[in-house]
Parts: C-alpha cells; structure tokens; sequence
C-alpha cells in the first residue's frame, strides 16, 4: 500500500477578477522512505498543491477536486478536527523562513514541548526529554533548548525547524524550499540531515526547490511542474538525462554547470502565463520552440514513456504514432 496517493488535486484561489486555477489535476504518489522534487519556476503551484494535502492554506483558497490518501486512509474530507492530528501525525511541513516560522517571544525548546504533549499526550517531562533527545538527533546541544530564536544562527533555526516536524514521527514530511535562505555549507548539512532522518525513519519525503542539484543529491523521482500542472514525471535520473518535456529541457538548460564550458546559461523566454485566464491547450505552448497547431488548442493526453516516466506533450504522442 503506498504511503501517499494523490489524485486530480485542483485548488483555486478566489479573487475579484475570477478564480486563480494555481494547481489543477494533480497526480502522484509516495512510497515509504522515498523523496519526490516538486521543481518548477516562481508561481508555478508547487506550495499550493504541497499546503493542499493538509489544507494549510488561506481563507480565499479553494480545494476545488481530488483525493488524498495516506496509506489508503482518505483524508480529503477530513474535519479541522481531524486535520490537527493529521498535520503533526501523519504530515509535518518544514517552511522556508525558519525565523518567520518560530514565535520569537518564546523559547525554541518550548515550541516543540508544546507540540508533543499536545499530540503525543506526554508529562512535561517527557516532552522536555523528547525535546532535548531531538536537539540532539539535529546535533544541536540540548543544553541550548531555554535559548531564543534570535540566539541561533540561520542554519541552526532551520534545525530546530526539522526537529519540531520529525518531533510526532511522522509518516511523510513536506519541506518547503528548506535551504532557500542558508548558504552552500549550511544547506548542504541541512540536506544531509535530512537525507539520514529519512532513511533512519524510512518517511517519505515531498521537497519543494528552484534548486535541480538539490533535488538531484536528494530525490528519487521528480515531478515538474508549471503554470499549476505537472507537465513531467519520473524517476530523477531518467528525468535529468533524458527530459521528455520541452519545459522540463529548458528548465535543465537554465540551471549553470559549474563542471561544464563557462557560458551564460540560456533563460526560457517569456513569461508563465496568467492563471486567472489561463490559455488554452498545453499551456506551455506560447514559450515552446516547439509548439506546432495542436498545442494551442488542445490539451495534451499522459504519454508514458518508459516504467515510470511521463509527462504531457502533443510532440511525444506525435512521436508514438509515427
């Protein structure tokens, strides 16, 4: 039984001016102990469908369709009730802004105690011992869990950010462009903490990143997505050598090579389209070189391309029927 199924996912946001559709029809799944990179550009539903499964979103957005099971329990109708159990339970999240995300006024060793008597029913003095157990797990010393947000480093924050997510043990842990804002040494001890708490407590992982080379060291399937569709996915080898996807190829050509000839990394022209009016179509098709009649009007069907590996694009079924 998988960890993770989601089917047809769609949320709107709802303005004035209309509906904003910012992830429509999203599909995967997730098995235990295993990571999948959400990539795609700024704006594209990556958070959106991410904050969907646990409906952490604001008041104006809207689960409009689809399921979500975690181990063939479905979870899409869930009451706020149920939602606050699940949340720490059998999702946690890890946000991108550590400082934005810790009260500032209280003490970080505090903010996790609070969170597992609540959930995990513990004496004060277990949770303190769970607390300072957790610190130690993200090698922080525990004699620092009375000390405030303002008295950790950048990269020492985000630890304390993955020690209140795994502090429920949950079954599945959403990280939300964990390392955005730490620098290269940082975020790769970060990433590398994370990598062994996933192994060692075999959850599955949903990483969120602009980052390819972050999802590269780290993930084991991929799924890419833009203008609030997955347009790619599959295992992150295959993906990265061998994209299926004109978007999914534009996004790899835009990302430097730091072992590669020196020149300027090619950008995607254009710009994503707007999702109150989304063009019809594969939505793709107004930046695509490719793009031929069919794309502006007609939204292309799955093609699976080998065990595993899809995507969505009028070219590749040219290609299966020629």
């Amino acid at each position: 039984m998988r960890l993770l199924e989601v089917e047809n996912l769609t949320t709107y946001y709802k303005l004035k001016e209309g509906y904003v559709r910012a992830c429509e029809n999203i599909s995967l799944h997730l098995e235990r102990g295993e990571a999948i990179g959400l990539v795609g550009e700024s704006a594209s539903g990556k958070t959106t469908a991410a904050l969907s499964l646990i409906k952490l979103l604001p008041e104006n957005a809207h689960v409009m369709a689809g399921s979500i099971k975690i181990e063939g329990r479905d979870i899409s109708g869930a009451t706020e009730e149920e939602l606050r159990h699940i949340r720490w339970k059998d999702i946690a999240i890890i946000f991108q802004g550590a400082m934005n995300a810790l009260n500032p006024v209280r003490r970080v060793g505090a903010q996790i105690v609070e969170a597992v008597r609540i959930h995990d029913k513990l004496s004060e003095k277990e949770a303190c011992k769970r607390t300072a157990e957790l610190f130690d797990q993200v090698e922080i010393d525990p004699d620092r869990v009375r000390e405030y947000p303002h008295e950790f480093s950048g990269g020492m924050r985000q630890r304390v950010m993955i020690a209140m997510a795994i502090a429920c043990n949950p079954k599945i842990i959403i990280g939300d462009e964990p390392t955005t804002a730490l620098d290269v040494m940082v975020q790769a001890q970060v990433l590398q903490l994370l990598e062994t708490l996933r192994r060692e407590r075999e959850m599955g992982m949903l990483l969120i990143t602009h980052d390819l080379s972050v999802v590269g060291e780290t993930c084991d399937r991929v799924a890419v997505m833009y203008a609030g569709q997955i347009v790619e996915n599959g295992p992150t080898e295959k993906v990265f050598s061998d994209p299926a996807h004109p978007y999914t190829r534009a996004l790899i050509a835009a990302f430097p090579n730091i072992e590669g000839e020196r020149f300027l990394a090619a950008s995607i022209p254009g710009n994503p389209p707007n999702l109150l009016a989304p063009p019809g179509g594969c939505r793709f098709h107004e930046r695509c070189s490719e793009a031929y009649g069919l794309c502006s009007n007609e939204v292309p069907a799955l093609t699976n391309i080998s065990p595993g590996h899809s995507a969505f694009c009028h070219l590749l079924q040219r290609r299966v029927k020629v």
